[in-house]
């Protein structure tokens, strides 16, 4: 008996595969095409940058922390959350980050959308070298204002130093992005 399959039965194989092939294409594309626009940032407010900077957040030390007093350098501004997997991911990457970009004047802000207690005991684990504040409902707003609609997280926004929004992102920040969002300030 012969194991190979008979002419007749190739077609309708090559065609069941073909057909699958391009379904799973398809399916694939529509996928991305619905990640892209769930994570896309809806436009920010008009006054987005001035409700920014005019802002102020608890530190963890119990100071405020004056966003007026950032401006003037590049910032990267990152909301995030002790509970959040991809914002716990990411922060490796944004302390190294800061570590490059520090000595160029930029500045790092994580805003926590998270209790005080879990964000020290969570730095006690995972020590960060950029200041960290609490963002509490002023955070969200502010989120939402900067195109964050859903409040999801993590979401990043880049400021050149006279205040304007360069760049926004829903979602966790690859080495990609900061070497893009780097060169832009």
């Amino acid at each position: 008996m012969n194991d190979t399959a008979s002419p007749s039965t190739l077609p309708a194989d090559a065609r069941r595969r073909r057909w699958l092939l391009l379904t799973g294409a398809a399916a694939g594309l529509a996928g991305a095409g619905l990640a892209a626009w769930r994570l896309a940032p809806a436009p920010a407010a008009p006054d987005a940058s001035a409700q920014l900077w005019s802002a102020s957040f608890d530190g963890l030390d119990g100071r405020p922390l004056r966003m007026a007093d950032l401006r003037g350098r590049p910032l990267l501004l990152n909301f995030w959350a002790t509970w959040c997997p991809p914002c716990v991911q990411e922060l490796p990457l944004l302390n190294r980050f800061h570590a490059r970009q520090q000595a160029r004047g930029w500045n790092l802000l994580a805003l926590a959308v998270d209790q005080q207690g879990n964000v020290e005991k969570f730095l006690q684990r995972m020590p960060l070298q950029f200041p960290v504040a609490l963002a509490g409902l002023a955070g969200s707003d502010l989120s939402r204002a900067l195109g964050n609609e859903r409040g999801g997280l993590p979401f990043s926004v880049l400021f050149a130093a006279d205040g304007r929004i360069l760049e926004r992102k829903m979602g966790e920040l690859t080495e990609q992005n900061l070497a893009d969002w780097s060169a832009l300030a």
